[in-house]
């Protein structure tokens, strides 16, 4: 009997024990709930609220940065289209201006040959006609030319 006394004891002791500890991890849980607990609905709303503002806000400066540097990389970029443009105007407008000069010479020379061609015609024309003229009596079979 005595062994089941111990036991019981022994079992009851701990029981007690573990009621004790259970107790005072409840109370420690308790207390760090109320430390960390998070803020009354109205505190809670209105903490959001200022993050939401000043993410606006800095969501609203970052554009207007954005904005300026947009603006500036645009005008960057028309001052470079505009000199490219002057200066491809300016090589377009000598390439045209060599390519008509060319187109002068080339024609003066075109028309001159065209004239000789048509002068060396013309003479070739009457030294046969005229050699023509010469020999071109009737030639009978009996006659002799003189």
């Amino acid at each position: 009997m005595q062994s089941e006394n111990d036991y019981r004891r022994r079992d009851g002791g701990d029981v007690s024990t573990r009621l004790t500890y259970l107790l005072i991890g409840g109370g420690i849980g308790a207390i760090l709930a109320l430390l960390f607990a998070p803020k009354s609905g109205q505190e809670l709303r209105g903490d959001i609220a200022d993050a939401t503002r000043k993410g606006i806000d800095r969501t609203r400066e970052a554009a207007t940065q954005v904005g300026a540097r947009a603006g500036e990389y645009y005008e960057v970029g028309r001052e470079r289209a505009t000199d490219l443009y002057n200066t491809a105007a300016g090589k377009a407008g000598e390439i045209a201006d060599a390519a008509r000069e060319a187109a002068r010479s080339k024609g003066g020379q075109l028309s001159a040959a065209i004239e000789a061609g048509k002068q060396a015609y013309t003479e070739e024309k009457r030294k046969t006609e005229t050699s023509g003229m010469i020999g071109s009596g009737p030639n009978y079979q009996g006659e002799e030319e003189s």
